[in-house]
């Protein structure tokens, strides 16, 4: 594990195309855009993207060298990774590459079915344990580092103030007053909005508080941080055990303060043969230069770069 730092750091390969997309049923009524890109005989991989509900853009097939990779990006709804796998890349095995909630649904998965998986490349580590809610979504974690934020993020529901605040603004994202639903929904995602970069950016606040944006990712959101993510208090930390022999590079902000590196920490102790890079300089998004950097090398070393 190391502080890592490059005087060249790397940064998003051209843009390309997909050469091959469409929608895939998952059963339970959800079905899922998908698309293939890179070459089609290269290394498989799959691209697991945050939120939960933040959906793909051209930018994050841009990570790994399209001679070199087979790339799968998709938009999660309920999931169906093994589906995909199966029926889209039809491959064997392949690397998984998540960061932030991705990286959460990269754990299960690969601790669900630990012989498809050749690595995991991760970025902001998120277990989903009950304190990195709490960081996130109570006084004393985040809301320390940005106070005057956190101040706007409970003006919405201020008479709740101390209480359980996710479930405060449930109520509110579940309204029948879609004016309601809407101020709410911009008020979460602006204060994530707040906490992802390193340094204050206009054009992350602006995209995330945008209504196409904010409704549907704050109410995804939210009611995955109510459902504690469908997994147990722990789980992802005693299933590492089931990663042992599994490649794998994290690439972790020092000064993220959305996933906070002490989650990174917990999880190299339990998987001690995994990578832990920390990026002094960078915060919690994929495209912050020290981290972009970190990803790209990972995803170029493991394609024999």
């Amino acid at each position: 594990m190391l502080d890592t730092h490059s005087r060249a750091r790397r940064t998003l390969y051209p843009e390309i195309d997909p050469y091959e997309s469409g929608m895939l049923d998952v059963g339970d009524g959800h079905s899922l855009y998908w698309e293939l890109s890179g070459n089609p005989n290269g290394k498989p991989v799959v691209f697991l993207h945050g939120g939960p509900g933040g959906g793909s853009s051209p930018d994050h097939r841009r990570q790994f060298n399209p001679e070199k990779y087979k790339i799968l990006v998709f938009d999660q709804r309920g999931c169906g990774i093994e589906k995909l796998r199966q029926q889209v890349a039809k491959v064997d095995k392949w690397q998984v590459f998540g960061g932030s909630w991705g990286s959460t649904l990269s754990l299960a998965y690969a601790q669900t079915y630990p012989e498809r998986a050749t690595e995991l490349v991760l970025r902001g580590i998120f277990l989903f344990d009950q304190y990195e809610i709490d960081w996130m979504y109570k006084e004393g974690g985040a809301s320390q580092l940005y106070p005057d934020k956190f101040e706007e993020f409970l003006a919405p529901i201020a008479a709740s103030k101390g209480g359980d605040l996710v479930e405060a603004y449930r109520k509110l994202l579940t309204s029948d007053d879609k004016d309601v639903q809407l101020r709410a929904a911009k008020a979460w995602s602006k204060w994530e909005g707040d906490i992802v970069t390193l340094l204050p950016s206009p054009e992350t606040i602006e995209h995330f508080t945008s209504p196409e944006v904010a409704v549907a990712v704050a109410r995804i959101e939210n009611h995955y941080m109510a459902s504690h993510g469908w997994l147990e208090e722990g789980q992802l930390l005693r299933g590492a055990e089931k990663l042992r022999g599994i490649p794998g590079i994290i690439v972790q902000g020092r000064h993220d303060c959305c996933t906070p590196p002490v989650a990174a920490w917990r999880l190299k102790r339990a998987w001690p043969e995994v990578e832990l890079n920390l990026v002094p300089d960078g915060g919690h998004l994929f495209n912050e230069p020290g981290v972009l950097d970190g990803l790209i090398r990972a995803t170029d070393r493991f394609a024999g770069l």
